[in-house]
């Protein structure tokens, strides 16, 4: 049985820290510093918790190395650590894998969507309204980061990432205002719902909720090799 240390799966946070030590040396609460200032919590759940925790396996498994300790006054000890040659090649690999390679991720919102037909028409349409106003929000600080960044000569290199979630968020907008423009003017057939707010079933025939099941292995494939997909009903 070998006696090396077996290397994590790397998690978004340890892709951070590992990111962040290709810079120079650091200690966990600097990296935590480093990471809010830049913003990051927009790609990552940035917890003191989950990082401490994640330079500690690092440390275990060899990708990361402590360089030595540091005091300031009454504060307790600081452990600076550095980036080894296994981390550096853990990191870039995870990297490839992550850019190269769609998954699945499971956000909750696609969850609350497909789901939105359990509740009245009126109140999805307001529920709606109200996360087009967030993301709006959202775009404004975007687009602010943005323009703050090119004025200031960052190399785009460094918030290409700001882009991409200013796209999506912009994206998202308009395809809800578009899904809000069906639901009013009825060409979204909506959930009926009786005086009571009880959901009235769907006739017999309608395949409903079992949509899904209906669509076989088998039938899915053969769209695909037709290029159905393409000519699928709905806005683009």
């Amino acid at each position: 049985m070998s006696d090396q240390p077996r290397i994590p799966v790397l998690t978004p946070m340890a892709v951070a820290v590992l990111g962040l030590l290709e810079e120079r040396p650091m200690h966990p609460y600097e990296m935590h510093q480093l990471l809010l200032r830049r913003r990051e919590d927009n790609l990552i759940k940035l917890r003191p918790s989950s990082l401490y925790h994640t330079v500690s396996r690092l440390a275990e498994s060899g990708l990361i190395r402590q360089e030595g300790t540091e005091r300031a006054g009454n504060r307790p000890e600081r452990t600076t650590y550095s980036i080894t040659e296994a981390g550096a090649a853990a990191v870039r690999a995870r990297l490839a894998e992550v850019i190269r390679r769609p998954v699945r991720e499971y956000p909750i919102f696609p969850l609350g969507l497909a789901e939105s037909h359990n509740l009245p028409a009126d109140e999805v349409v307001a529920l709606l309204g109200e996360r087009i106003d967030r993301l709006e929000e959202e775009l404004v600080e975007f687009d602010a980061i943005r323009t703050w960044a090119a004025d200031n000569g960052v190399p785009r290199r460094y918030w290409v990432a700001v882009d991409f979630l200013r796209d999506r968020t912009a994206h998202e907008a308009d395809w809800l205002r578009g899904l809000i423009e069906e639901i009013r003017d009825g060409s979204l057939v909506w959930q009926s719902f009786d005086a009571a707010d009880r959901q009235i079933p769907d006739p017999p025939h309608d395949l409903g909720r079992d949509w899904g099941a209906a669509l076989t292995d088998e039938t899915l494939a053969e769209l695909r090799r037709s290029g159905a997909g393409s000519s699928a009903p709905g806005r683009p």
